[in-house]
């Protein structure tokens, strides 16, 4: 071997010495590849000792860039930060105490990035060589005083205010017969005439003003064929009047409004005579076709020597009652009764005077606290 190999071996022997040493003293942190979804951040904590020599390598995949990178220690101390990194080849941090460091990785464009992270730690001596560099999470509870301005209640004022108000005085049912007639209905088999007739009912409007309402609250019939249905009816009149008290002496004593309130349940009715079958009808068009023997609507039907019922569909306007003689040789005669109830109601201005108590406030400023748990990084070593 000649002299000059001989010296350069003395000049390298001691340099690769020392650097198989600090190989040897270097400890793998992380060595990983992230993939950042758009407009997302990566956060990553880790451990290190007092006097660790922190060094990072970063290289975005594609010829990429990521937005930001931070290395803080923690909290909020920034130790390194940069913008629009597309590599970073080694950067190193010098740890000065045992604490927590946070990796900041940030994507703010509308792909997803990949990214290859590298972070090694180089301990200052052998006693930190095992130092543990995983964290750990521990509730931290944070108190925060705030200032908050509240109405208080210092005391009260009390007014009076006379008012005005309308108020119910009196209200009264009474009796109102609008229809009393007697139709004759052909019978079946006479040439010329036809054995269906139709009367219209036209109820009375409701009178509605600001001292006093009239509404119609209810309309009964009766119906009823032939002297046998008159005697009955005369019958039902004489009960009526022997009632000694009850809203149908109220009432006027009629039998129908009896029955339109309940204070009489039925009536005495013939058990012989001739029969009509008849149709409460809603309007002129369905009635039209009633007489013309074509499918009508109806809300109300029935047939007998004499019946009775109560209208509840129908209490503004007008109806029809529909008529049919089914007697092939007899004409009848056929007597309708309809009654409405009226409710009157009287109303009169009062005046009150009522008591108003309105609570008197005052502006006031309290510090209050409020307790925040959250979880924060901590050494595992």
């Amino acid at each position: 071997m000649n002299i000059s190999k001989i010296f350069l071996v003395i000049i390298l022997l001691p340099l690769c010495i020392i650097n198989t040493i600090k190989a040897q003293k270097q400890v793998i942190v992380t060595d990983q590849t992230i993939k950042l979804y758009a407009q997302k951040e990566e956060k990553l904590y880790y451990g290190f000792a007092k006097g660790d020599r922190i060094t990072f390598s970063l290289l975005v995949e594609d010829n990429n860039y990521l937005s930001e990178v931070e290395v803080l220690e923690y909290p909020n101390n920034i130790k390194f930060s940069d913008i629009n990194i597309k590599k970073i080849n080694v950067k190193n941090i010098t740890s000065t105490k045992d604490g927590v460091y946070e990796f900041r990785l940030k994507n703010l464009a509308p792909t997803s990035r990949v990214c290859k992270l590298k972070i090694v730690r180089i301990p200052e001596n052998d006693a930190t060589r095992l130092f543990n560099s995983t964290i750990g999470w521990q509730a931290h509870q944070t108190t925060i005083h705030k200032s908050i301005t509240k109405d208080i209640v210092i005391g009260y004022d009390t007014t009076f205010i006379q008012t005005k108000k309308l108020q119910l005085t009196k209200t009264e049912l009474h009796e109102d017969i609008i229809i009393d007639k007697t139709e004759r209905v052909s019978a079946t088999n006479i040439i010329g005439n036809k054995n269906k007739k139709t009367i219209v009912i036209n109820l009375p409007h409701n009178e509605i003003t600001t001292y006093k309402t009239k509404k119609i609250v209810a309309c009964v019939y009766w119906i009823g064929v032939g002297k046998e249905a008159n005697e009955a009816w005369k019958k039902n009149v004489s009960i009526c009047k022997n009632l000694a008290s009850g809203a149908a002496t109220i009432l006027g004593g009629g039998p129908l409004a009896g029955f339109a309130i309940g204070t009489v349940a039925s009536f005495a009715m013939p058990s012989i005579g001739e029969d009509v079958a008849y149709w409460l009808i809603p309007d002129y068009k369905n009635s039209q076709l009633f007489v013309n023997g074509k499918t009508f609507m109806q809300f109300d039907k029935g047939k007998g020597i004499a019946a009775y019922g109560k209208n509840t569909r129908i209490t503004q306007g007008n109806f029809y009652i529909g008529l049919l003689n089914d007697n092939k040789l007899q004409d009848i005669d056929v007597n309708v009764k309809i009654s409405i109830i009226w409710e009157t109601s009287n109303f009169e201005d009062r005046t009150s005077i009522e008591k108003n108590i309105t609570p008197r406030l005052e502006k006031k400023t309290f510090i209050e606290s409020i307790i925040q748990t959250d979880t924060i990084p901590i050494n595992c070593n």
